[in-house]
């Protein structure tokens, strides 16, 4: 069993299960069965944060999450978000008006098969919202017992602060990993003085970082990462040079790129509790493992040399979906 790390006040698992990928993203939505027995093994090992959205699979993966956890809904922190109405090849549409927050919130329940979320995130910050609206919104939210604790994604500085005024946020939602360090600056040291935990999300790099992606042509066609610059022809290939140096690494202490890679996360300290996504368990048993891998100042050090933040070609998004991130 994996030992616990609090977000906030909320106790959870050191390493959380995203499942988005289970619905959507990263090729064809193939094997539910075997989706439902990862989040089940998850929960085996001690993994109790379980990561949807209303927007993965529109609306097919709280669906599957909500059968899986059918019959152990005792043991799972349940986490959700709402914001992200649709994602289209011009953009994403995104609200967060108080009557689409209590909308989303009920037709989630719905789906999940729940009476309550236990962490409900705002997936991204309507640009054209206060975001004390939407956070008024979600206070009555947590007053009816819907939903038990609140975060925020991929939220600015000022709008992580402005949330916090009307309702404590809990978590913070933001891509962490080698190769994505824009958080550490600003928006690490406010979480740390508010006390708000963070939870990385993609902290394998988009599987990346575990150098099993050694060509595009390995991703199935409709998958989402051949529209990201990071794996655009030029750029993939600088960026498998950081990898391979990992792998170096990894193969002195005994372990996989993958989890070195997850360690290095986990090391950021107390408060944070990444999420990396899989449906199938053979790849969920070596990231859990990484929980549990002490990483010396060096090897942090040799580690932050082999992959240095300026080093990684591309940037995270391609430029009609990064404008909603870190707003």
């Amino acid at each position: 069993m994996i030992p616990t790390r609090k977000l906030g006040a909320l106790e959870v698992g050191a390493q959380g299960l995203g499942c988005m990928g289970m619905s959507q993203a990263y090729g064809v939505r193939d094997n539910d069965d075997e989706s439902i027995a990862t989040i089940h093994r998850a929960l085996d090992l001690g993994v109790t944060l379980i990561d949807t959205a209303n927007v993965y699979g529109a609306g097919t993966n709280e669906e599957l999450v909500g059968r899986a956890i059918a019959d152990r809904r005792d043991r799972v922190v349940l986490a959700t978000k709402f914001g992200i109405v649709a994602n289209t090849g011009s953009g994403q549409t995104i609200r967060g008006d108080a009557a689409y927050v209590r909308q989303c919130c009920e037709e989630s329940l719905r789906r999940l098969g729940a009476d309550h979320i236990d962490l409900y995130y705002q997936h991204r910050v309507d640009p054209d919202v206060p975001v004390e609206e939407t956070w008024g919104a979600l206070s009555e939210l947590v007053a009816e017992g819907k939903v038990r604790y609140l975060g925020i994604s991929e939220a600015s500085v000022d709008n992580i602060r402005r949330a916090h005024a009307v309702h404590p946020v809990t978590a913070l939602q933001s891509e962490w990993s080698l190769w994505t360090r824009g958080i550490e600056d600003e928006i690490v040291p406010a979480c740390r003085e508010l006390g708000i935990g963070i939870v990385p999300f993609s902290p394998l790099g988009r599987g990346f970082l575990t150098g099993a992606v050694t060509s595009v042509q390995d991703l199935p066609e409709d998958d989402m990462r051949r529209s990201l610059p990071r794996f655009a022809e030029g750029n993939f290939d600088r960026n498998l040079a950081i990898v391979e140096a990992l792998k170096a690494l990894a193969a002195e202490k005994g372990v996989t790129p993958g989890q070195l890679a997850l360690a290095w996360v986990q090391s950021r300290g107390e408060d944070v509790v990444p999420i990396p996504g899989t449906k199938r368990r053979t790849y969920l048993e070596e990231n859990v493992a990484a929980a549990t891998i002490e990483l010396t100042p060096d090897e942090v050090a040799r580690i932050e040399a082999a992959a240095p933040a300026d080093a990684v070609a591309g940037e995270r998004y391609p430029a009609h979906l990064a404008r909603n991130a870190s707003r």
